[in-house]
């Protein structure tokens, strides 16, 4: 089995950086695409970004284009998402989760994915 272990939230102010790390157990991590989502309290779920078991392909919503790069270690089977220029609008629960494949439309399907970490809160406020 995967398991998946987020780390890294915590308070920001408006345009701080924060870096969210994805940590697994199992032997199947290299081979898994990994998609971040965050949850904010009232909303729903939405995906944030994507990267192939490769690390070769990456995907990243309109909301956090240009701001969160995401990328992975496989000597450490971690996977990264480093947001800089944070927004309060950017405040939630952060998730990563173990899929398939890392498309735009699985990017933005939280049904998509197989297993699921904990959350690490992000809160971005002043």
């Amino acid at each position: 089995q995967l398991q998946l272990v987020e780390s890294g939230g915590g308070l920001v102010q408006p345009g701080g950086s924060l870096r969210l790390s994805c940590t697994a157990s199992g032997d199947t991590f290299n081979y898994v695409a990994i998609g971040w989502f965050r949850q904010a309290p009232g909303k729903e779920r939405e995906g944030v970004s994507c990267i192939s078991n490769s690390g070769a392909l990456t995907n990243y919503a309109d909301a956090v284009k240009g701001r969160f790069t995401i990328s992975r270690d496989k000597a450490k089977n971690t996977v990264y998402l480093q947001m800089n220029s944070l927004k309060p609008e950017d405040t939630a629960v952060y998730y990563c989760a173990a899929g398939l494949s890392c498309t735009v439309q699985i990017m933005n399907d939280a049904a998509r994915y197989r297993y699921w970490g904990q959350g690490t809160q992000v809160t971005v406020s002043s």
